[in-house]
């Protein structure tokens, strides 16, 4: 496939960044009309990427990037083909409109630079993520719009609802970020490569491979919970706590659909295989219908928009998952028409909001010749959403019913849960869209009028490009459906459909869901009650699950915590002992990598054997010590024969070295001890004598053993050579042993310093502690049980004496 190269696409990228950056500054001296200047970023970003539509549509792909770590093969890359660039266009021109809704919707509110400024960072890590062709910046920026959603969904952290909504988005969708990292890390691994544009064309490597299923399920942990599919799905409605232009943005070009993108852009490498025909549609499936069942149950207009987004995602994920011929056109042109009609629906929920005061549908009504220029907006994404002509949502539901329809019992499952779907969502397309305009006027907060133009550009313009989009078809097609359906497929596809429908099963299908919608819309209310009731009688739910999963989790933490950190230093020092145990000693037996034969000295020397007896001696002398003191200098022992060893095989620095360090541990230990008053003797039971005294056993013959290992194979003689060829060239020392610790490893050895330095003086402010102002009597010195304690008493001026 031919490419081209763009080195200006990472300015394009930034740009969202930067104006991020001006947001607080120029809205705190141009007001709401600051959104116009801010706009300009994503709007310029989406020339710069509308200037591929040509090359795209010709088959082409845009690449560019730098080198980051090339030994790792890590780089800061990006990749254009029809469906990044589908998605670089829906941010950046649905952004736009946004950042201009937020100057009209936060107008006046002490914060609004703040809030653009959060939009656009938002903007930015969304915008980054699509277009990112390295893992590692695909996983940075998934990341990055977990943390920024965080922010704009707790934007007013005065409710406990918000703060609450917000972190369990960033739990839920940071989670899932760091399960796909683990994927990622198995497709790298796999594939040996560590780009998307090289992953596509690695054919059938990852379907191929052994590890297929744990990576599919990594990257569906991923997709599942950033797009809210059944079971995750409950941070989504919740997420409704933020105001309106971010709930707006969330639902139709951003993150909610980060996951669909995923799941598309590893289609071709990833799909047609049984796992991954079975868990999507499954999956896709449940959450469309637990989604559109719940949106008829709300009253509020986002809550209502929000569950039908859940809906909408779980039919771009079964259709992506579906095997038929035209199932990912379909989910291509779903997407797309999505975007728009959901996008324009929740401005128009805010402008309602702003305007008359309340969201609450059941107060709304007569609205149309308040707000006549949104009723239009509303009512076109509307029709949209409901699959009507002359609408771009008209061509996606009838490519669904084209590919989904079938006589297979698969088949017309599937096809009944997208009729369901569908049907329930034209509900609640107008309900938003017609009931709050039509009718008797409600009873407002607010007496309701058209709002400024910042509040129904937005909403007024997507819908207008729905509309073009199903009437110039053709072009739309053309360069942008042809091109991503080509992209997700993997193989070349052309999009066909237009507004003119074909006699068959998928115009028939199209019927009954009008008209299933049209008999549930008239009994909107009672629909509305049995559902309620039918929720209220399970009285379960993911999102109460989810408490009670942090609930547990914080539980836990404090008994492992209280159990692990009890403040007792023996106990620390025991537990690590035991896990040195158990890496020295269970490794090589479960691998059998044991030393079978040790390289013994054919004999050993009388002053060997002398050492080695002294080495004893010192080691009966400590356990049969009647006082921690004698214990202490008898340890010593231990080194000084060490020490010895070290001069009898020719290495007098480092014997030097162990004398002055052996020397000085027993001093200043010897020195602590006397100023402390411990017992005299060992008063521990015998079962933790045994404990201590098994772990003692099991350290010391896993450090022989290993040292065995590492003794038994060929000497490498290779770094000893090093050191000898360059420590008189480089250090100008003669003597080896000096230049590798002063020079080769000088950081080192002044980190050791200053190890014994902390330490030395620790001891010393030990050792000189004072009681009441006086020096602390020695430990071992006798009492006097009469003896009264000299406190520090207070003078009348209030200093001590």
């Amino acid at each position: 496939m031919p490419e081209l190269t763009s080195d200006l696409t990472w300015v394009a990228m930034l740009l969202p960044f930067a104006a991020a950056l001006l947001a607080p500054w120029l809205t705190a001296r141009l007001g709401a009309n600051a959104a116009w200047l801010l706009a300009l970023a994503p709007a310029l970003a989406f020339a710069h990427f509308a200037g591929f539509l040509p090359e795209i549509a010709a088959g082409e792909r845009v690449t560019g990037g730098f080198a980051w770590v090339p030994s790792l093969n890590l780089s800061f890359s990006w990749f254009l083909d029809g469906l990044s660039l589908t998605f670089a266009l829906l941010i950046t021109g649905i952004g736009a409109l946004i950042v201009l809704y937020a100057g009209g919707y936060m107008k006046g509110h002490p914060q609004q630079g703040r809030f653009i400024g959060f939009i656009l960072l938002f903007m930015g890590a969304m915008l980054g993520l699509v277009v990112s062709d390295s893992f590692l910046m695909l996983f940075v920026f998934w990341e990055l719009t977990s943390i920024t959603s965080f922010l704009l969904i707790g934007f007013d952290h005065t409710r406990e609802a918000s703060r609450r909504a917000a972190l369990q988005a960033l739990v839920v969708t940071g989670g899932g970020g760091l399960i796909l990292l683990a994927g990622m890390i198995f497709i790298w691994n796999i594939t040996g490569v560590s780009q998307l544009s090289l992953l596509l064309s690695t054919g059938d490597a990852l379907r191929e491979s052994p590890f297929y299923l744990a990576a599919l399920l990594l990257v569906l942990g991923g997709a599942f919970t950033k797009s809210a599919q059944f079971p995750f799905h409950f941070w989504l409605p919740n997420a409704m706590e933020a105001p309106t232009p971010v709930s707006a943005y969330l639902h139709s070009a951003t993150m909610v659909k980060a996951g669909v993108y995923l799941l598309m852009r590893v289609n071709p490498v990833m799909g047609e295989t049984p796992a991954w025909e079975i868990l999507l549609p499954f999956f896709g499936g449940i959450t469309l219908l637990v989604g559109s069942v719940m949106a008829v149950r709300q009253t509020d207009l986002k809550l209502m928009l929000a569950y039908t987004t859940v809906a909408s995602l779980g039919l771009l994920v079964m259709l992506t998952g579906f095997d038929t011929e035209h199932a990912v056109e379909a989910a291509v042109l779903y997407l797309v028409a999505h975007s728009l009609f959901k996008g324009a629906l929740f401005m128009v929920a805010g402008a309602i909001d702003h305007e008359a005061g309340t969201r609450d549908i059941t107060r709304l009504g007569g609205l149309g010749k308040l707000m006549p220029i949104t009723f239009a907006a509303a009512l076109l994404a509307g029709i949209s959403m409901a699959g009507l002509p002359p609408l771009f949502g008209f061509l996606a539901k009838e490519e669904i019913y084209y590919a989904l329809a079938g006589t297979s019992p698969r088949a017309i499952l599937f096809t009944a849960v997208a009729v369901i779907g569908n049907a329930l969502m034209f509900v609640i397309a107008f309900a938003v869209g017609l009931k709050p305009f039509i009718g008797k006027q409600g009873d407002t907060p607010k007496h309701a009028h058209e709002g400024p133009v910042l509040l129904w550009l937005g909403p007024l313009t997507l819908a207008v490009v729905s509309l073009a989009g199903a009437l110039f078809s053709g072009i739309a097609h053309r360069f942008i459906s042809s091109p991503m359906a080509s992209a997700v497929d993997g193989e070349l596809q052309s999009v066909t459909i237009s507004l003119i429908p074909s006699l068959g099963a998928a115009l028939a299908l199209s019927v009954l869901t009008v008209v299933l919608g049209v008999v549930l819309y008239l009994g909107l209310d009672r629909l509305r009650a049995a559902v309620d009731r039918l929720v209220t009688g399970l009285g379960i739910s993911p999102d109460r699950g989810f408490d009670h999963f942090v609930s547990g989790l914080v539980h836990l933490s404090t008994r492992v915590t209280r159990f692990v950190q009890n403040g007792k230093l023996e106990t620390y020092i025991t537990l690590s002992f035991i896990f040195v145990a158990i890496v020295l000693l269970a490794t090589p037996i479960l691998y059998g990598e044991l030393p079978m034969n040790l390289a013994m000295p054919a004999e050993f020397d009388f002053h060997e054997m002398a050492i080695l007896a002294i080495a004893v001696i010192g080691v009966i002398a400590v356990l049969t010590a009647k006082d921690r003191l004698t214990a202490i200098v008898c340890l010593g022992i231990q080194g000084f024969a060490v020490a010895v060893i070290f001069l009898l095989y020719g290495a007098p620095d480092l014997s030097f070295t162990q004398f002055m360090v052996e020397t000085l541990s027993v001093v200043i230990l010897a020195l602590a001890m006397t100023r402390l008053k411990l017992s005299p003797s060992d008063h521990r039971p015998m079962s933790a004598r045994l404990l201590d005294g098994s772990l003692a056993i099991a350290c010391g013959l896993g450090f022989a053993l290993m040292l065995a290992a590492s003794t038994a194979g060929p000497f490498d003689g290779s770094l000893s050579a090093f050191f000898s060829e360059h420590s008189k060239i480089i250090a100008h020392g003669a003597n080896v042993v000096n230049v590798i610790i002063v020079d080769f490893r000088g950081v080192d050895t002044l980190g050791e310093i200053a190890v014994v330095m902390i330490t030395g003086l620790s001891i010393l402010a030990l050792i000189r502690i004072r009681v009441g102002g006086a020096p602390a009597a020695p430990a071992m010195a006798p009492t006097d049980a009469s003896a009264e304690v000299v406190r520090p008493s207070k003078t009348k001026g209030g200093k001590r004496s």
